[in-house]
């Protein structure tokens, strides 16, 4: 396990998901953790289960450049320096062209595209000088398409991209910069139909759905030691399910 003993670090959505999940894990491993979110109640919740003196809540929508940047100078503030950031707030918007209206479209694009590289702008000084690292939060819809999900799938191929350009631009200034790519998690995202869970389970070869947990200790890998040398890379946390070139099982 990682040590991040005297090291702090950001997790946007921290609220619940796998935001929570990546909190509970990076404060286990010693960490000053400051969990950003829009909703204070919910971050509270998740703050009430961590050490006191080690975390910090911050009520900010990240899609909005003064938030973004007030969440840095206030982890600053408390903590001295920054050294990790996990990019985790995220929206769905589904719907197939036409019958997706343009809010929506905007909002899951603005969310999860411009709020991330808001939020690694304004962390992106505060990175540099401790050779810190970014673990963004993309997903298997940003490697591939899903029907009926243009919107979500352009937002998180925009994450992913955006991950492996900011990767060469960051690697001369020791910043490192990743993804996770998750497929189904237990998550309040996930599809709410057992029929649709079924057959989402019967494509992913381990069976079942990620545990919020299991895709945070990713994230703690990426973000720790061990992945040192580990650069502009989205990492699948899908149970095998890229593995597949999408012909149906045989025999």
């Amino acid at each position: 396990m990682p040590d991040f003993t005297g090291q702090t670090l950001i997790v946007t959505g921290a609220g619940s998901g796998i935001g929570a999940a990546t909190a509970r894990r990076l404060s286990s491993d010693n960490a000053n953790v400051v969990l950003a979110g829009r909703t204070r109640d919910k971050l509270e919740s998740v703050a009430t289960e961590l050490p006191e003196d080690r975390t910090l809540v911050v009520q900010a929508d990240v899609s909005e450049q003064e938030d973004a940047e007030r969440l840095v100078s206030e982890t600053l503030s408390r903590f001295g320096e920054l050294h990790g950031l996990v990019c985790n707030a995220g929206i769905a918007a589904m719907g197939r062209m036409g019958a997706l209206d343009r809010d929506d479209w905007d909002k899951v694009i603005k969310i999860n595209v411009t709020g991330t590289y808001l939020t690694i702008r304004a962390a992106w000084d505060a990175l540099q000088q401790t050779g810190g690292s970014v673990v963004a939060t993309s997903s298997v819809s940003g490697l591939g398409g899903d029907w009926g999900g243009f919107a979500y799938n352009a937002s998180k191929g925009g994450v992913s991209n955006m991950v492996r350009a900011l990767a060469l631009e960051a690697g001369t200034t020791g910043v490192r910069v990743n993804a996770v790519a998750p497929s189904m998690t237990d998550t309040d995202m996930a599809p709410d139909s057992a029929e649709l869970v079924g057959k989402f389970q019967e494509r992913i070869p381990l069976g079942r759905a990620a545990t919020t947990a299991e895709v945070g200790d990713v994230i703690a890998f990426l973000l720790g030691p061990d992945a040192r040398f580990v650069n502009g890379v989205v990492l699948p946390v899908d149970g095998g399910l890229s593995a597949s070139n999408g012909q149906p099982p045989i025999g």
